[in-house]
């Protein structure tokens, strides 16, 4: 039985399942890591792909078609890129993303309020429970 499928088909077909074999969500989204005080670190990565494939027929006047096709010569190939972008980090009831390439101050300060409110708010709350008898101080 002749095969109806053009021969590009099949180069792109070949093409795509290797792509799908090297890449799943385990390349963008890594599998966590436990560290000694419990907390989870999980990787995070930006995948890019490159795809591309031709071929051509080319009649000869020697040569005839074979099965009404002329000869086909074609090609294909792929890229793909992983670079990480951030981790996440789990610790108990907190989570933060830590980008890979912060490189301005300014963007590291904003990054961390949420954990500089959780110290001073946790700071508070110890002064409230040694200080029981201001009890203005802990409204």
């Amino acid at each position: 039985m002749i095969n109806s499928n053009h021969p590009i088909e099949n180069l792109m077909g070949t093409t795509m399942e290797n792509i799908r074999d090297m890449i799943d969500v385990n390349t963008v989204v890594g599998d966590a890591i436990e560290t000694r005080d419990g907390s989870y670190i999980i990787p995070i990565s930006k995948v890019s792909f490159g795809f591309a494939s031709g071929g051509s027929e080319l009649p000869n006047k020697e040569c005839e078609k074979i099965d009404d096709r002329f000869a086909f010569g074609g090609g294909s190939g792929a890229g793909v890129s992983v670079k990480p972008v951030a981790f996440l980090v789990l610790k108990g009831d907190s989570v933060r993303l830590l980008p890979v390439n912060q490189t301005n101050t300014y963007d590291r300060i904003v990054d961390n309020i949420p954990q500089i409110i959780e110290i001073f708010k946790d700071m508070g709350i110890k002064k409230c429970k040694d200080k029981k008898e201001d009890s203005n101080f802990c409204d």
